[in-house]
């Protein structure tokens, strides 16, 4: 009981402080359902209440998890299959970072519960259950595109209808989310079109398939592994489960996920992901292990291959200025790195992207000339929409700035996306670029997204030979890691046979798992809030026909 006070009284200060902030609640619960046919996970289960358990299902220190590749006995000619042991504490997941979310003493907490069980899966693999010949399938998922002019605005009903884009609408406000995606959708549609029209559309399909088809042949040129490259978009065709229906039909049993954003973030990577995990739950006996195993990719702006292929554009550019243009600035050149961004909520929630961009804009600048080149570096924010504080500094409040400063040459890098879009091609290459000129920044440069760029796409195929031999983690898994709300583990537990009953779990700052009823309550009094500013917002715009940024002059 004093848990669930203490956690009730917190929710009511935020929410007061707090009118428009998002409500993403991380859940402490942890969960496979790809090891059914090997000995492995031990987890922590805590009990927090004697008449409903609620539980953390956590991986321990040193459990043995196989790698993908090691359930065929014929890709152990081509391939490395040892099976590796996870290195680090709770809630650590293969490489994944443990989510910010949780104090040290709450990591204590978890890892020196009296309250152990053990909950096995199976035996390990044997000669007998590995005979199989791996059928490798890769599917890529991306945000999408309308693919014509007239598409647009169910385009974006998709992308306001979907709740970890806008998660006001909790609880019995969840059916007005459709209602508000139609007014925006519809509202926005006109400008949104003309700004695809002026571009001549979104290329973002045509270079999502192209890197398909590369990647699937760059694999058999340097690993010798055949493979089908799958495409999955979010909120436009071919939609996520669409791309499922081919892969299933294709009897694909070894299965890469691959979010092609570099930086993970519940808003494109863990939407997706959340899909995937919604539609394996429907269909164990489609999706579940028996069938077809799977790994997720979260995040890979580390790499190495990556980081160098965006230096090499980069640099490229930096060197186009010309002798009179490096005069013209003094000798000095400007990166200004330009990230997609997110409300500032989302990340206090413990959404792990503005650490990824800001580690990543650190290794990438590694490999570029420094200010004693008379190079330097900026990072921003852009594609904030509505009335709420996202990530900043804003990217059309840094370009006034550097025109200040006296900045003339200046190479802007898209670095969110590896393919050129609508906020790419559009927003930065023709309302920056023309924000930048009128600001005295008269030489102006920017740099492509990595499109079908060859080191990328060699890089994207020893990504995925990692993926084969590293220990598998699942969509659930994946999503847990990296603090995505809400994760519905039933029925997956039903059918995977782990101890059940148990509904969501949600934990509090201090990392300490409390019951759904706790959780619930407060977050209607954060959703009650947000679901009046989002309402209020609609009735301002409605009856003045702008924006809220239009009206108090700061749109951008």
């Amino acid at each position: 009981q004093t848990s669930h006070d203490h956690l009730l009284e917190t929710k009511k200060k935020e929410a007061m402080r707090f009118g428009l902030r998002t409500f993403l609640a991380a859940t402490a619960t942890f969960h496979t359902y790809i090891s059914n046919n090997y000995r492995v996970n031990a987890f922590i289960v805590k009990h927090q209440q004697q008449q409903n358990p609620s539980f953390s299902i956590i991986r321990e220190k040193n459990d043995i998890v196989p790698s993908l590749a090691s359930y065929s006995s014929s890709s152990r000619k081509r391939v490395k299959t040892t099976t590796k042991v996870l290195k680090g504490t709770s809630l650590q997941v293969a490489t994944s970072p443990i989510p910010p979310t949780y104090s040290k003493d709450s990591k204590k907490k978890l890892q020196n519960s009296s309250e152990r069980y053990i909950c096995e899966y199976g035996e390990n693999p044997t000669d007998d259950d590995t005979d199989e010949d791996m059928k490798v399938g890769i599917l890529l998922l991306n945000l999408g595109a309308p693919g014509e002019l007239d598409d647009v605005e169910g385009f974006l009903y998709n992308l306001f209808a979907d709740r970890d884009i806008i998660p006001f609408f909790k609880g019995v406000f969840a059916p007005l989310q459709k209602y508000f995606a139609k007014y925006v959708s519809k509202n926005r549609a006109p400008k949104s079109a003309a700004a695809y029209e002026s571009i001549g559309g979104s290329p973002l399909l045509k270079y999502t398939n192209k890197q398909a088809d590369l990647l699937t042949k760059a694999l058999q040129t340097q690993h010798g592994i055949e493979s089908k490259a799958y495409v999955g978009m979010r909120y436009w065709y071919p939609f996520t489960e669409q791309a499922l229906d081919d892969i299933r039909r294709d009897n694909i049993n070894a299965l890469v996920i691959l979010p092609l954003y570099p930086h993970f973030s519940t808003t494109t990577s863990g939407s997706s992901l959340r899909v995937l995990q919604e539609e394996f739950s429907k269909r164990m006996d489609w999706y579940g292990p028996q069938r077809m195993r799977h790994t997720v990719v979260p995040s890979w702006y580390e790499r190495e291959g990556y980081l160098k292929s965006m230096s090499t554009l980069i640099n490229t550019e930096l060197e186009t200025f010309s002798k009179e243009e490096l005069d013209m600035g003094k000798g000095e050149r400007h990166i200004l790195f330009s990230a997609h961004g997110v409300p500032n909520a989302v990340i206090e929630a413990g959404d792990p992207y503005k650490g990824h961009i800001e580690e990543c804009v650190k290794l990438i600048t590694q490999y570029l000339p420094g200010e004693d080149e008379g190079v330097y570096v900026h990072l921003s924010y852009q594609s904030r929409v509505g009335p709420i504080e996202w990530l900043r500094p804003y990217t059309d409040f840094v370009l006034p700035e550097l025109g200040e400063q006296g900045v003339k040459n200046i190479v802007v890098v898209p670095i969110s996306f590896v393919s050129d879009n609508l906020e790419t091609l559009e927003e930065i290459g023709i309302e920056y670029r023309e924000l930048a000129e009128e600001s005295g920044i008269v030489n102006w440069r920017r740099c492509d997204a990595l499109n079908t760029d060859p080191m990328f796409i060699n890089d994207m195929a020893d990504m995925v030979m990692d993926a084969l031999n590293e220990p598998m983690q699942s969509v659930t898994e994946a999503c847990i890691a990296n603090n995505v709300a809400d994760v519905e583990l039933n029925p997956i537990e039903e059918n995977s046979g782990v101890m059940g009953g148990n509904k969501n779990l949600i934990v509090d700052e201090n990392g300490v798992i409390v019951s759904q009823d706790a959780a619930a309550e407060a977050e209607k009094l954060n959703g009650r809030v947000a679901i009046l500013g989002v309402v209020l917002t609609i009735l301002v715009e409605a009856l003045s026909g702008k924006s809220l940024p239009e009206l108090f002059g700061f749109a951008g």
